[in-house]
């Protein structure tokens, strides 16, 4: 006898995965729903819920085809039990567990997935921004030849970038089912995989939205990860592993200490462009921006393996900018291609601004400026 899913399989059999869908029309199943996740939060302690494949649970025709889901009663595709049932847990996660946080893994254009239920949102705290993972991955997986060709997939997230709150999820997802560990989908010769994985990171936590790493990318394991086996502990001392737990380390501790990386993560006023259409060069420059203008970073990015050299860059402010971040520092096992510290604006226009910098970008590798008045 069906209990917790519906006896018709149009609506309590999943296709994709062959599991049943629970019937949240049910007060009985809601209950148990939300009694579960409150266990977690209560008696575990944990920081929060992660809600997987929202998609599936939002639309009744997800991944079928017509005449084998059955409409809902105004006649349309939404799910109307199912969103009213993650309205109902994120409402008791925010009341009963001030500060804890709910993730929706949601792969559709469905709005407000990440506004509060009161404003008519589903009140995650966040989601998953599944397509900048997908762009981002596919654009670093190219040879360095081709990504000129491919500008736009790292650009084209800024059209959206602000209409929920993010997070950038390099997750497990990425290191499963034969797809590798990130290190391994780098291409190039073994300097450039190491120094590509630096540059993707690097350019993750420069990017607005929030950060998610999987456990192992911190030590740039060479296999996919394996649930029957423990983490690459082995590779703790060996020069270039060290170099990527290095790199992470600095780029926590840039982001915690420098508020225009983090206080205006969903907010358009932390972030513009310098220039994202240097196609020929593969790189792209942007400004992050504290609140009220506090503090300026500027961001610039090289994804080929050939040092730019006198490259200008247009900047908001004139003066000093120290260079904060490198990720082809030697102690991240790059080759200290960099800016001797610090560069001057100089009184030539670029990039529609009246002064700019003259600056050296690594191969494969990023730098982060501070300007310092």
């Amino acid at each position: 006898t069906s209990l917790y899913e519906h006896s018709d399989p149009r609506q309590g059999f999943h296709p994709d995965w062959n599991t049943y869908i629970f019937n949240y029309g049910r007060n009985e199943v809601r209950d148990f729903l939300l009694s579960s996740a409150r266990f977690w939060l209560d008696k575990y302690h944990i920081d929060g819920i992660r809600v997987d494949a929202v998609a599936s649970m939002l639309y009744l025709d997800y991944s079928r085809d017509a005449g084998e889901w059955i409409p809902n009663a105004h006649g349309g595709r939404e799910n109307l039990e199912a969103i009213q049932f993650l309205k109902d847990l994120n409402v008791m996660i925010h009341g009963e567990f001030p500060g804890a946080l709910s993730f929706a893994e949601e792969s559709t254009a469905w709005g407000g997935v990440s506004r509060p239920v009161y404003e008519g949102g589903l009140g995650f705290t966040m989601k998953w921004d599944m397509g900048w993972m997908n762009d981002t991955v596919h654009y670093i997986q190219r040879d360095p030849v081709h990504r000129k060709h491919h500008q736009n997939e790292l650009s084209f997230r800024m059209i959206y970038a602000f209409t929920e709150n993010f997070v950038l999820p390099l997750s497990h997802d990425e290191v499963v089912h034969g797809k590798r560990s990130l290190l391994s989908q780098m291409p190039g010769d073994f300097w450039q995989q190491f120094a590509n994985l630096r540059l993707l990171y690097g350019y993750q936590y420069c990017m607005p939205g929030k950060k998610l790493l999987f456990m192992g990318c911190e030590l740039g394991q060479w296999h996919e990860w394996n649930h029957d086996a423990e983490l690459d502990w082995a590779l703790i001392g060996n020069t270039h592993h060290d170099g990527i737990r290095n790199f992470i380390g600095d780029l926590n501790r840039v982001l915690r200490d420098h508020p225009a990386l983090h206080e205006c993560d969903f907010s358009d006023a932390g972030f513009s462009w310098i220039h994202a259409d240097d196609a020929a060069n593969s790189s792209y420059a942007f400004c992050r921006i504290s609140k009220n203008e506090t503090e300026t970073l500027v961001c610039a990015f090289n994804f080929t393996p050939v040092p730019r050299d006198k490259y200008l860059i247009g900047v908001p402010k004139a003066g000093t900018y120290t260079e904060i971040l490198n990720s082809d520092a030697h102690t991240y096992g790059g080759t200290n291609v960099g800016n001797a510290g610090k560069v001057k604006t100089v009184k030539e226009p670029m990039h529609g601004r009246k002064q700019s910098v003259e600056v050296v970008l690594p191969p494969l590798g990023m730098i982060v400026l501070r300007h310092d008045g």
